[in-house]
C-alpha cells in the first residue's frame, strides 16, 4: 500500500513500524503531501475543502490518524506519536493560514484595478515567538531551587588548565581515573607555560571559588563540559552539567543529603524519594551516587498494565548524580584562604542536565538537544 494517506486507515501496530526515526518519516510524508496539495488551492472554497479534508474534526487526515496511529498506540510509543503528531497539525495548519493570506492578498489586487498593489489593511504574517531551549529551562529551574535555600550561582571558564581540572581536585598526573576523564587539549604556541584543555567537569570552580571566597561558602556552577565520548544516545562529546558545593564549619553528611532530597522532591515531585549508595570520586570522602524512585511507575518497576517499566528498566530507581563530602585533601590546596580542614567540613555534587532533562521530558536521544530541529523544541516552548 503505497499512498501515505492510505496508510491513515491503519492501526498503528499493523503499519510495521518502531523507533521514533521511522515514526516521523510517517509523519514527514504527510506533511509533505499536504505541502504539494496546498500548492494548488486557487480560491476561499478550495482552501476551505483543503482544511475540512486535513484537519476538519470528523474523517480529517489527521482525525484518522489521532484515531488510528495515537490511540491504540503502545505506552513506550505513544509519545513519539503524539509529540509528532501535534507538531506537524500546527505546520499544517501554518501553510493554510500562510496560503489563506495569499488568497486574500491575490483578491485585493484584483479589485484594487489600479490602487495600491498593497493594502496596509491586510493582517500581517504571524511569526512564531521563540522560547528558552529546554536545557535552559531544566537549567533555570534548578536554579530557582538551590538559590530558593541560599545558594549562588556563580560560572567559571571552558578552557581550564591541568591544575585546576585535576590536580587541586586530588586527581594527579597517574591517577587512574584520568583515563575515563581525558578530553580535548588545545594546540599553543611553542614555549606556553601550561597546558590547555576544555574541562572534563564543572568541578575545577570549586577550587576557583574557595580561592576567591572565605568560608562560608554555598555556590551551584551551571555549565558546559567536555570528554572524549563518542555520540549516541546516551553520550556526547560536548554536554552540560550542574556542579554544587557547601562549606562551613558545621556542615555533616545529614546537611548534605537532606538538601539533595529538598531538591529531588522540589523538582520531581513530593511523592518522589531518595536513596544514597556508597561510590567513589577522587574529591569526595565518603563518596556515594544519588538515585530518585521512579515517577513513571512509582518506584514499583512496572507499569500499571503489567509491563516492565521502560524509563527505570524494572529496578524502580533512577541515577540522577554523584556527591559526597569533600575531601579533606582538596580543602589541603585552599587551606591558606581558611579552609582548614581541621576547621571547616563541605559537601559536593554533580548532575548532567541533559540526563535529567531526558528523564523528566520522555527525549529518548541525548542527540535531540543538538539538532535544533524547531519541531522537537517547540514541544517544550
Amino acid at each position: 500500500m503505497s499512498d501515505i494517506l492510505e496508510k491513515t486507515n491503519i492501526r498503528f501496530g499493523d503499519l510495521g513500524v518502531s523507533g521514533d526515526r521511522e515514526i516521523e518519516s510517517l509523519f514527514r510524508q504527510i506533511f509533505d503531501r499536504a505541502n504539494n496539495e496546498v500548492n494548488s488551492v486557487g480560491g476561499p472554497g478550495d482552501l476551505e475543502s483543503f482544511r475540512v479534508r486535513w484537519v476538519g474534526r470528523k474523517n480529517s487526515v489527521f482525525s484518522r490518524i489521532q484515531d488510528n496511529w495515537l490511540v491504540p498506540a503502545r505506552s513506550e510509543e505513544k509519545r513519539w506519536v503524539g509529540g509528532f503528531f501535534n507538531s506537524y497539525k500546527k505546520q499544517v495548519e501554518q501553510i493554510i493560514e500562510e496560503r489563506k493570506s495569499a488568497i486574500e492578498i491575490l483578491e485585493t489586487k484584483d479589485s484594487s484595478r489600479g490602487a495600491s498593489e498593497v493594502d496596509l489593511s491586510l493582517p500581517g504574517v504571524i511569526r512564531p515567538i521563540g522560547s528558552h531551549h529546554l536545557i535552559r529551562q531544566v537549567f533555570q529551574e534548578i536554579e530557582d531551587i538551590f538559590f530558593s535555600i541560599g545558594f549562588s550561582i556563580v560560572e567559571g571558564p571552558e578552557i581550564e588548565t591541568p591544575y585546576y581540572n585535576f590536580e587541586a581536585l586530588n586527581i594527579p598526573e597517574f591517577h587512574p581515573v584520568r583515563d575515563d576523564m581525558d578530553t580535548f587539549y588545545l594546540d599553543l604556541p611553542k614555549g606556553a607555560k601550561t597546558p590547555l584543555l576544555l574541562r572534563t567537569h564543572t568541578s575545577p570552580m570549586q577550587i576557583r571559588t574557595m580561592e576567591k571566597q572565605k568560608p562560608p561558602v554555598r555556590v551551584i556552577v551551571p555549565g558546559k563540559v567536555y570528554r572524549r565520548d563518542n555520540p549516541d544516545a546516551t553520550h556526547s562529546f560536548a554536554f552540560h552539567q550542574i556542579e554544587g558545593l557547601a562549606v562551613d564549619t558545621d556542615i555533616t553528611f545529614c546537611d548534605f543529603t537532606g538538601t539533595i532530597e529538598y531538591f529531588v522532591k522540589q523538582f520531581f515531585g513530593s511523592s518522589v524519594k531518595t536513596r544514597f549508595r556508597p561510590s567513589y570520586f577522587p574529591f569526595t570522602e565518603p563518596s556515594v551516587e544519588f538515585d530518585v524512585s521512579c515517577f513513571q511507575c512509582d518506584g514499583t518497576g512496572a507499569l500499571a498494565d503489567g509491563e516492565r517499566c521502560n524509563l527505570c528498566k524494572g529496578i524502580g530507581w533512577i541515577e540522577v548524580g554523584g556527591a559526597g563530602m569533600v575531601d579533606p585533601d582538596v580543602l589541603g590546596f585552599v587551606e591558606s584562604n581558611g579552609y582548614d580542614p581541621e576547621v571547616v567540613q563541605g559537601f559536593a555534587f554533580g548532575m548532567g542536565v541533559e540526563r535529567i532533562a531526558m528523564l523528566r521530558h520522555g527525549v529518548p536521544d541525548l542527540r535531540r538537544f543538538f539538532d535544533n530541529d524547531v519541531r522537537m523544541l517547540e514541544q517544550f516552548g
